[in-house]
């Protein structure tokens, strides 16, 4: 257990039946980056059953925050669903991902595009100062089925704007776009669909993507990762590492189970 922080579990919040997110402790020498992962878990039987989360939480919080899928039979999350205040969990000590600003060359705008729990790296990247410093626009779009898994709604468009520190530059720079696909709503459709047919930035009263100005961060699912991929390839965007910055880049780790 050398690699992990064991931490306790303070809030636990069920979105839906099939969403939840919850808070923890955090060890002092805990350090992350906006945008990364680290696993995270359960001690099974003596030994650790972890899997890779994106952290909520911005990388000042005293806590940490995880939100995650509830998956019946799913090794982890099927138990994971179940904890309660002051129940322990494992914390990996080496935050990782690609979903970070110096993988991305300088830009105007900065879109980030999510589905379902994917959405949890960028609530972390848009309560850091340095998005909005970095940045003229950032445009967060949540793509989900049902009306109710939008989850982190009323934090987006409410709390966060009148936050003591960032409230002023959120309200000027951040733009929220929740999308879905299976009930009525404002914004209808895939988040795919809605970038090539236009009506996002229709919608948005913004220009198409542009790779001279745009940056574009990915996480979802892995068809909707695919596909955007795919749009922005087209497009002429390059796809950002750690080993060479681009105008786009992708978490390719993000769990589902």
């Amino acid at each position: 257990m050398s690699n992990f922080y064991e931490e306790t579990v303070v809030d636990i919040h069920h979105w839906t039946d099939s969403l939840f997110s919850f808070r923890t402790t955090r060890n002092a020498a805990f350090r992350f980056q906006s945008g990364q992962f680290t696993m995270m878990g359960l001690e099974v039987e003596g030994r650790p059953l972890t899997r890779a989360y994106s952290i909520v939480s911005s990388h000042y919080d005293d806590e940490l925050e995880f939100f995650s899928i509830k998956v019946p039979h799913g090794p982890l999350t099927s138990k994971l669903q179940h904890v309660n205040k002051g129940d322990r969990v494992l914390v990996g000590k080496k935050p990782v991902g690609t979903l970070l600003y110096d993988n991305l060359e300088p830009g105007k705008r900065l879109w980030l595009l999510s589905t379902g729990t994917g959405l949890a790296p960028f609530l972390s990247i848009i309560r850091d100062p340095e998005t909005y410093e970095r940045y003229e626009k950032v445009i967060l779009v949540h793509g989900v089925r049902q009306t109710a898994e939008l989850a982190y709604g009323d934090f987006i468009r409410d709390q966060l704007p009148s936050d003591e520190f960032l409230g002023e530059q959120v309200t000027e720079k951040l733009v929220y776009y929740p999308t879905v696909t299976r009930e009525p709503y404002v914004n209808r459709g895939r988040v795919t669909d809605l970038i090539v047919s236009g009506q996002m930035f229709n919608d948005l009263g913004m220009p198409p993507l542009d790779a001279e100005i745009d940056r574009v961060m990915l996480c979802g699912s892995p068809a909707m990762l695919k596909d955007c991929r795919d749009i922005l390839v087209e497009r002429g965007f390059a796809e950002g590492s750690q080993n060479k910055a681009g105008q786009f880049v992708i978490e390719k780790a993000f769990v589902e189970k």
